[in-house]
């Protein structure tokens, strides 16, 4: 069976610049997956190249053995590190957006996880807190029956309770033989939760491991395994 998305000397250039660089790795289905790395590490390149938001300067990017286009979009939910809402508008507005624009938009999730998470449909996004912004376009995320979802920072900038909302609607509201590639710094929050880490560095990939071997090859957790090899 091939990978569920497939990279392979993935390059972008921003002239001299080079974001990210010769990057080669595999997602299979069925896995949550962390892409972590510093600041200006090409994570957040890498993952709009995914989304088809930028175009590779060389290299070659699969989705289900195909390249990045229309066919991949209906298959990735992406969650980008800022918000894209309009804030005028009221909860149910922007889910009926969705509904009409994707296929496999669930309303009927949507409005269950809204309920779990006691958020009111009919509120405008402008009234609330930045906490429930972000717990709203995640909603959004995770109601699509997606192969993939791409999630970039999708617990930053929120209180830890929040996070805690935040992490256990992703669990509770995929389909397990999707996988989920998550970009965040607050590694010791998700690393329970990880199957794999993608490291970057500079645009580079310098960790591709499942998380099962770095606690049996390293014998440490994969925040103490980030902050060595990166030595913050």
């Amino acid at each position: 069976m091939s990978a569920l998305v497939s990279c392979k000397d993935l390059t972008k250039a921003y002239g001299k610049k080079i974001a990210v660089d010769h990057v080669s790795f595999e997602i299979e289905g069925g896995h949550i997956i962390g892409l972590l790395g510093p600041n200006g590490s090409g994570k957040t390149t890498l993952i709009k190249m995914l989304n088809g938001l930028l175009r590779p300067t060389s290299g070659q990017l699969l989705v289900h053995d195909q390249p990045i286009g229309v066919e991949s979009k209906k298959v990735i939910s992406y969650l980008p590190d800022q918000t894209y809402l309009n804030m005028n508008q009221k909860v149910e507005e922007v889910l009926q957006y969705f509904a009409a624009f994707y296929e496999d938009f669930d309303v009927s999730r949507a409005y269950h996880m809204l309920s779990d998470l006691q958020i009111d449909p009919k509120s405008r996004l402008k009234s609330m807190s930045k906490g429930t912004k972000e717990k709203v376009q995640l909603i959004l995320v995770m109601s699509r029956k997606a192969d993939l979802y791409v999630l970039d920072e999708p617990i930053a900038g929120v209180d830890p309770a929040a996070r805690d909302y935040i992490l256990r609607t992703i669990l509770s509201n995929y389909d397990p033989a999707a996988s989920i590639l998550i970009s965040t710094h607050l590694i010791s929050d998700i690393e329970n939760i990880l199957d794999q880490v993608l490291f970057l560095q500079n645009g580079h990939l310098v960790l591709d491991k499942s998380v099962d071997d770095i606690r049996v090859q390293e014998g440490k957790s994969i925040d103490a395994l980030f902050r060595e090899v990166f030595k913050c």
